[in-house]
């Protein structure tokens, strides 16, 4: 006997600060575990699968994910009630905000969709503690002017093999940034955020592991005179392998702002 299947996209918003990424692991508390852990409180009789869409790492907290929920043989039965009642159980540094049912066609990890990345940092003063888990902090001059025009250069289609950690033979280094920029921060506010601050926004279709931390560290670098323009630029092109990048900015600062499906 076929076993029928439900399916739905549930779109979550989380946290990241005291938290192992998405992926579950064992002694970790990740977002992943979380979720499962909740469903089977919410759905002890029920058979049910997650699938996330994007693996983000520690500390990296997101606006706008989503995952998809496989639910076997009975249909939830009032989606606005699952979620009500799905969030009453969440831990408060997790929540879900939208849930629709899709087809059995629709793949979370192979549907087309566009990625919004947004790094939020400052320099100069140190900030309020309350900021740590939002916004990245360097305590010295940096050139936002330069960086500025340095993130303009990872607009388009380039080589991003300096720009990832852990590659394995089958990895595609050449990826499509939709879009790059620096710009003040007036996105996310809160009354201890620093009077200046700024965003990073990096969006594309797919990125490499660590990708977006190792782009904002070169700015950072940039913006510090450790590098130039062309050195960014250089660093873009196939067959400058020896241009590795190794600094990584903090995890903290990176949120996953918005996931955009076809």
């Amino acid at each position: 006997m076929q076993r029928v299947r439900y399916y739905y996209l549930i779109k979550v918003q989380y946290l990241g600060y005291r938290l192992h990424g998405w992926q579950k692991q064992p002694n970790f508390k990740t977002v992943e575990g979380l979720i499962t852990k909740t469903l089977r409180y919410v759905m002890p009789e029920t058979r049910y699968k997650v699938l996330g869409c994007s693996r983000t790492d520690a500390m990296v907290s997101s606006n706008g994910s989503a995952f998809e929920l496989f639910v076997d043989e009975q249909p939830l039965e009032n989606l606005e009630d699952f979620l009500a009642l799905f969030n009453l159980n969440l831990p408060q540094d997790i929540r879900v905000t939208d849930i629709e049912e899709v087809g059995a066609n629709f793949n979370i990890i192979q549907h087309s969709k566009i990625k919004e990345y947004a790094y939020l940092f400052s320099f100069g003063s140190k900030n309020h503690p309350f900021c740590a888990p939002f916004m990245a902090n360097f305590q010295f001059d940096l050139d936002i002017d330069k960086m500025k025009k340095g993130a303009q250069l990872f607009n388009g289609t380039h080589n991003f093999r300096n720009y990832c950690v852990r590659v394995s033979e089958k990895s595609t280094f050449e990826r499509e940034i939709l879009k790059a920029e620096i710009v003040e921060n007036k996105l996310y506010t809160a009354n201890f955020f620093p009077k200046k601050s700024y965003i990073f926004h990096v969006h594309g279709k797919g990125f490499l592991r660590h990708q977006v931390r190792l782009m904002m560290g070169a700015m950072i670098q940039l913006g510090r005179g450790e590098f130039s323009l062309g050195d960014i630029e250089q660093s873009l092109k196939e067959g400058n392998e020896h241009l590795q990048m190794d600094y990584s900015a903090p995890a903290s600062g990176l949120i996953l702002n918005d996931i955009h499906f076809d």
